[in-house]
């Protein structure tokens, strides 16, 4: 039962505080040691006080009670309190069930592969718990027995499982849902502040995969497009307002055009869940997928949160021109600067168009080259910025990573009268040859900027590729620099690229089987769209083939062989070679007599193995293990000798 708990709580460990998880692991592991050691109850002094000031401590560090973080912990927390006034078969019962429950609100966090694993796993010491509970079972039973009766059992669950995952109708929506603090990982968001994408740096967790109809684009053009960032306060870059799902179409801008001028890729992207709106494609996408629509920007907006994986088709071009003419009011809105910030950053700007007669070229290769040579570093550990951020990084601390640079350029831009943006999404990424897709992570999350130009439409400038180079070239791993050194060791990014392929397969064969696929599960026997009704046959049709094969294998399984029975036929077979055969109507008491009787000089080894048995047959209920061994033992030595008449 104590290890049941410890699997329950190591599988609540990662988004449980730090502290609790110590706290409960110190008392589930006293709640062993005295149970096994001294014996008695644990006196309610203790109880009482331990099962008030969990929810209090609980609602002082989350808040509430309510929400998928401190939900767990109290339910995590509950269960192990509950161990502590386990004292009888059900306390013990209700202690399983209460744990089976909690591992599996684990899955609300994450059903990737090894959390399920885990869950699976953690199911055995259950099944063994509820197993040593039952009357008939042997107390003398070690804890290898009782895990490989569980693991019997859970194999032998397998198939049913499997069946119900396949046929159990599955809901458009869920039944039921818990409240939500918030996503674990929300990936690039709508809006931008110095230090935002620090978390998303080093998280080397997918965000989504790349399937590409046929040649990939090289890695220089690998930018895909997500949230676009017009307005800037002197702190935070945001989208505007026609960005958010909930605008009505009428109330949107119209979508900046495209004309398309070579480098069209066909790819299929796999989203993980973000729980936000946003949909990425390479930059610049032709059309958006069903169930999406362009902000005028042409960002992708999902018309739904992304709660599941997602999988939708797209086209882009990656030669292009992006609104050729810019209309005053957009214009307007990607000139807008706060007033009153970052004087020096203005002043410079200002003394640049000036110096280039505003020829937009030469003050963008200006930036370039002062973030190239102004001895600028690319670090995810800055310094931090102050009131006038800009004036800070550029003339200060000249330490941060792509949304210090792609901020600051941008604002220098607008400063020397160039109209400018931030975009935001990722770059690069992983080309897994033996899965023949594109990985990309959290860690390749990018910022950078998209200016202006009379002819060119909007141009994508990466300021960020000035100073790091290899960013562009090598992916976010190397532009870390010396930045955890040991996992950036190519044997351990080879074995992560490559156990991505066993997650994806595990994303495509599992979590994402949806109703949608659901119903298309029964084309091979002709049923179009399998509804409630032809799954519910499927089902019993599936239930019922395995019931008969069971039955089969009950039916036609020889029982299992007593082993003191194999033992005296052993015997019987030796005594036989000796013409003391047993005939069909002797008892084996008169049998062993009368072979005593034949056999003067064993007489008093045949009469001990006569009583034992005799003894081990008829004389007990349920024999011991040592006894049928001994009984094994004493015909095996018997038949290794020479018999003497």
């Amino acid at each position: 039962l104590c290890m049941t708990m410890g699997v329950v709580l190591a599988a609540h460990a990662p988004h449980l505080p730090v502290w609790l998880t110590a706290v409960l692991a110190i008392l589930l592991a006293g709640r062993w040691a005295q149970r096994r050691y001294r014996g008695g109850r644990v006196s309610w002094l203790l109880r009482l006080p331990l099962t008030v000031a969990l929810p209090l401590v609980l609602i002082a560090h989350y808040g509430s009670l309510f929400g998928q973080e401190p939900g767990s912990a109290l339910v995590v927390g509950m269960l192990v309190l509950k161990l502590l006034e386990a004292e009888r078969s059900r306390d013990a019962r209700v202690g399983v069930a209460f744990a089976c429950f909690a591992l599996m609100s684990a899955l609300l966090f994450s059903q990737t592969l090894l959390p399920t694993l885990l869950v699976a796993v953690g199911l055995l010491p259950a099944l063994a718990t509820l197993s040593a509970l039952e009357p008939a079972q042997s107390m003398d039973a070690s804890w290898r027995m009782q895990a490989g009766g569980a693991l019997r059992m859970a194999l032998w669950a397998v198939p049913l499982a499997l069946i119900a995952f396949l046929f159990v109708p599955r809901l458009s929506t869920p039944l039921w849902g818990a409240p939500s603090d918030g996503p674990a990982r929300t990936g690039v968001s709508g809006s931008m502040s110095p230090g935002d994408f620090t978390q998303l740096l080093v998280d080397d967790t997918p965000a989504f995969r790349v399937s590409f109809d046929g040649p990939r684009p090289p890695r220089m053009q690998r930018y895909f497009r997500g949230p676009v960032l017009w307005r800037f306060d002197g702190r935070t870059w945001t989208t505007a307002a026609d960005a958010h799902a909930d605008i009505p179409a009428r109330m949107r801008g119209p979508v900046e055009s495209l004309q398309a001028k070579g480098g069209i890729y066909s790819y299929t992207i796999s989203l993980q869940p973000t729980h936000r709106h946003w949909l990425f494609a390479l930059d610049t996408p032709l059309e958006p997928p069903g169930g999406a629509h362009f902000t005028s920007a042409r960002t992708l907006i999902s018309h739904n949160r992304i709660k599941d994986g997602r999988n939708y088709h797209m086209r882009s071009s990656t030669l292009h021109v992006l609104q050729p003419e810019l209309d005053a009011t957009t214009r307007q809105r990607a000139l807008l600067l706060p007033e009153g910030f970052d004087p020096k950053a203005r002043a410079l700007a200002r003394k640049w168009r000036r110096q280039y007669n505003a020829r937009p070229r030469a003050i963008v290769d200006a930036a370039l080259r002062l973030f190239h040579n102004g001895g600028f570093s690319y670090t995810l550990t800055p310094p931090p910025l102050g009131r006038d951020s800009v004036d800070d990084f550029l003339f200060s601390t000249r330490q941060g990573f792509c949304e210090h640079y792609a901020s600051a350029f941008t604002f220098l831009m607008r400063a020397a009268g160039i109209p400018a943006r931030v975009v935001t999404g990722y770059q690069g990424g992983y080309w897994n040859p033996m899965g023949h897709y594109l990985l990309v992570r959290q860690s390749d999350a990018h910022a950078w900027s998209e200016v202006w130009i009379k002819d060119q439409g909007w141009v994508r400038v990466d300021p960020t590729a000035a100073v790091r180079p290899e960013r562009v070239d090598v992916g976010a791993s190397a532009a870390a620099g010396a930045s955890r050194e040991w996992y950036q060791s190519e044997w351990i990014q080879g074995l992560r690229n490559h156990w991505d392929i066993v997650n994806r397969w595990w994303n495509q064969a599992v979590t994402g089987f949806n109703h949608l696929r659901q119903q298309s599960l029964l084309k091979p026997f002709g049923i179009r769209k399998a509804d409630t009704g032809a799954l519910a046959i499927a089902l019993a049709i599936s239930i019922s083939m395995l019931m008969a094969i069971g039955l089969g294998l009950a039916l036609w399984r020889k029982p299992a062989r007593d082993p003191v029975v194999q033992a005296m036929h052993i015997l019987e077979r030796r005594l036989a070679r000796d013409g003391i055969v047993r005939t069909p109507n002797e008892g084996h008491r008169t049998y062993l007599t009368r072979a005593a009787a034949a056999l003067p000089a064993q007489r008093e080894r045949l009469l001990r193995l006569r009583e034992q048995y005799l003894d081990l047959r008829y004389a007990r209920l349920e024999a011991e293990s040592e006894s049928i061994r001994s009984f094994t033992r004493a015909v095996r030595e018997f038949c290794r000798h020479r018999v003497v008449k």
